[in-house]
């Protein structure tokens, strides 16, 4: 096969990385292990911005023992920027907004959370992934529980309402 435009090839490796990234965040999302370990190279590394610096595979085994117990939550990925350094190594920094509802000490609240992950990737044969994630916390707010559903404009009744869960029933793993 003729070498592809080196424009076209960048476009196709940034579009990967993408997915790359993403992917891992709908594994956090709705508790899909597999989608998360397949972001890190085996040997890659985990600085999570002071709760955990460490190999990404103990990093991995962390967020599998957290998820299934974590209450529903959404990472949003903003303001991605994606360079490429060589044909195989590339930069990507990504803003994450997370919401989610914890509940500790026996009380649920609504919690949103910016962070900021730089990611030095890899790419080794046809495959892109993270070789050392660099993560800092820009904020944090919180708030009590207050979920009235537009103040009744999408419902009156949120039990009719389908939501997100976790793996394998969200949508994502059930709809045809």
């Amino acid at each position: 096969m003729a070498d592809r435009d080196p424009e076209v090839q960048a476009l196709l490796d940034k579009k990967a990385i993408e997915e790359v990234l993403l992917k891992f965040l709908r594994g956090c999302d709705r508790n899909d292990a597999d989608l998360v370990e397949r972001a890190y190279w085996p040997d890659g590394w985990e600085d999570h911005g002071g709760t955990f610096d460490g190999p990404a595979s103990e990093w991995v085994a962390v967020v599998k023992e957290r998820l299934p117990k974590a209450g529903l939550m959404n990472h949003m990925a903003m303001n991605m920027v994606i360079d490429l350094k060589s044909a195989t190594t590339a930069t990507a920094e990504c803003y994450i907004l997370t919401a989610s509802r914890p509940t500790v000490e026996g009380r649920e609240f609504d919690a949103r959370t910016l962070a900021r992950c730089v990611d030095q990737m890899e790419k080794r044969g046809d495959e892109w992934r993270i070789f050392r994630r660099t993560l800092c916390w820009e904020w944090n707010e919180e708030r009590e529980l207050s979920e009235t559903w537009a103040r009744g404009a999408i419902t009156r009744d949120p039990s009719v309402l389908r939501r997100g869960a976790k793996r394998p029933d969200d949508i994502i793993y059930t709809a045809a």
